[in-house]
């Protein structure tokens, strides 16, 4: 598949489901699961990021697969397995760093340029190795809060709005039992700290260059996957913050097909620092 080709492909999946007020990253995430709620490579056991968590989402929702765990079909050849005749693989893609030498410049430069590959869920695939069936454990009381506690935001709480103030650098939440639900605090929350974590003296993540006029609804698209991918993580039920955000996010959408593409990896990276900040062990990232 063409790069331009996948992302018409999945830009247009995304606006197709919100059209029809169906938000694809928001998901009641308990699932009984195999390989975890984030997607990964069944073969090497590191989890994919970016869009590919979204694509792979999708994927496995549409077609009803068990478990979260992909591969390539060498890799399942090198596994001593195969994918079943007919199976169709999932498109998704991977950053390949690209050095380019100019003859007038002083040094290379580096451009990253996507490639498409193809994987398979493991519901394709015959012969693989059967794991042994795991049980899977409610996390410890208490979890989440620990978790948005150790990343050390300001958070204050008061009022009727929750936001994040960049000139104060504090995140200013209504006190929880304002809110309709635990889960519904802790998606708000940690939207705001996907805002948090783009300040300059962290992520430093300006999208007006990118975006233009449209940067605020990029932005919060950016926490918006980030609180998914955390929900995730965490085993919250993830919720959308704000119905209306969506008329802007088809308004992005429709006039930049690689807006969504962007707003992913963003998100990726914010997850992984405000995991990093929460004190987890740094996870390797793939999209292979």
């Amino acid at each position: 598949m063409k790069t331009a080709q996948l992302y018409q492909r999945v830009t247009d999946h995304v606006i197709a489901q919100l059209e029809t007020g169906i938000v694809p990253w928001v998901r009641p995430w308990r699932y009984q699961k195999t390989f975890g709620i984030m997607p990964q490579n069944a073969a090497t056991g590191r989890p994919y990021t970016g869009i590919n968590i979204l694509i792979l989402w999708a994927a496995r929702e549409a077609l009803g697969y068990t478990a979260n765990g992909w591969m390539t079909f060498n890799q399942a050849n090198a596994e001593g397995a195969v994918v079943r005749k007919g199976e169709k693989g999932t498109g998704i893609v991977f950053m390949k760093p690209l050095r380019i030498t100019e003859p007038k410049a002083e040094e290379d430069k580096t451009i990253r340029m996507l490639r498409t590959y193809y994987v398979f869920n493991t519901d394709q695939i015959d012969g693989l190795p059967i794991a042994e069936p795991t049980i899977v454990k409610p996390p410890p009381e208490g979890h989440v809060a620990d978790f948005i506690k150790r990343i050390g935001a300001d958070v204050q709480f008061g009022g009727n709005q929750a936001c994040y103030v960049p000139s104060l650098d504090f995140i200013s939440l209504p006190f929880p039992h304002q809110f309709k639900s635990e889960a519904s605090y802790y998606a708000t929350s940690l939207h705001e700290h996907g805002h948090w974590s783009g300040a300059k003296s962290r992520l430093d993540r300006d999208l007006t260059g990118r975006f233009g006029t449209q940067s605020y609804g990029a932005e919060e698209l950016v926490a918006e996957l980030t609180a998914a991918f955390l929900c995730a993580h965490l085993d919250i039920e993830g919720e959308l913050r704000h119905a209306d955000y969506i008329g802007n996010w088809l308004k992005l959408l429709k006039s930049d097909e690689r807006a969504i593409f962007t707003a992913a990896a963003k998100a990726s990276q914010a997850a992984t620092y405000l995991r990093q900040q929460a004190g987890e062990t740094k996870e390797g990232c793939s999209d292979g």
